[in-house]
């Protein structure tokens, strides 16, 4: 097995591990930058707006994300394997409880 894929697998698995969203908090600080933190958390952002059919320009204005990264958040909606879409479905089924 590719060592990548092997360290790539065994981070799921960790994250699988964590329970709550303090335990997912703690672990995204010690595993990432602020800003790589803050990037992940963007790109979500644009993903749910994207969803909620906004154009790209209201979505730079409210996100302060650049047109590049609006781009490549629109094209994994559109091309990726469906990851946003899940998370985002769950979010909102979750809000609705």
């Amino acid at each position: 097995m590719n060592r990548n894929i092997e360290y790539t697998d065994k981070l799921m698995k960790a994250l699988l591990t964590l329970r709550t969203p303090e335990e997912l908090m703690a672990f995204f600080e010690d595993i990432c930058t602020i800003k790589e933190l803050q990037d992940m958390a963007q790109r979500l952002e644009v993903a749910s707006l994207l969803y909620d059919k906004k154009v790209f320009r209201e979505i730079a204005e409210s996100t302060g994300a650049s047109s590049a990264t609006i781009s490549r958040v629109n094209k994994c909606i559109m091309y990726g394997t469906g990851g946003y879409k899940t998370a985002i479905e769950r979010m909102k089924e979750s809000e609705e409880k």
